[in-house]
């Protein structure tokens, strides 16, 4: 598999730039980066929520971790991580565990971190374990038009120290 049929359709018909990044089989977003020679934190780790109600896709850089509460807060709503047995169902052309940030695609809304504003290129899942998806920042600024925008996520060692904070 090279990109989901979902992915190729929507990028074919938005008419945007983006190039095809392949790479050996990975596991994860950081081992993703690794193996691309692409820098992790330009890497879009997709994180699908659920809060009983509504399904959406959480956009942050692999680098990050969700901040749950900083989601919640921002969305009024009490969001939970879905669990991978589920995305098979959520994500039907795309390998288990290869969610594509474009949840849009597939009728998910997307929350997308800040962080990703000051990037010149983004890369992402493209449906496999073995391709990301370059685009530059104004492809991506494209892309996630209507979709919503703020701070849910931070790095590692500062979610480590905030939790330690509220122990």
């Amino acid at each position: 598999m090279t990109m989901a049929p979902s992915i190729e359709t929507h990028l074919g018909k938005s008419g945007i730039d983006f190039n095809l990044i392949p790479h050996p089989h990975s596991s994860n977003s950081l081992q993703t980066a690794r193996l691309a020679h692409v820098a992790a934190n330009h890497v879009a780790k997709a994180i699908m929520t659920h809060d009983g109600d509504t399904y959406r896709l959480c956009l942050i850089p692999s680098t990050h971790r969700l901040v749950l509460s900083w989601l919640n807060e921002h969305m009024n709503g009490h969001f939970r991580l879905v669990m991978e047995q589920e995305l098979a169902d959520l994500f039907a052309d795309c390998e288990i565990g290869a969610v594509p940030a474009l949840g849009q695609v597939y009728g998910f809304p997307v929350i997308w971190d800040a962080t990703f504003a000051n990037m010149d290129e983004i890369f992402f899942e493209s449906g496999d374990h073995e391709n990301l998806i370059r685009v530059d920042q104004g492809a991506f600024m494209q892309l996630m038009a209507g979709q919503e925008q703020d701070r849910i996520s931070c790095e590692e060692a500062e979610y480590e120290f905030r939790a330690e904070l509220v122990h």
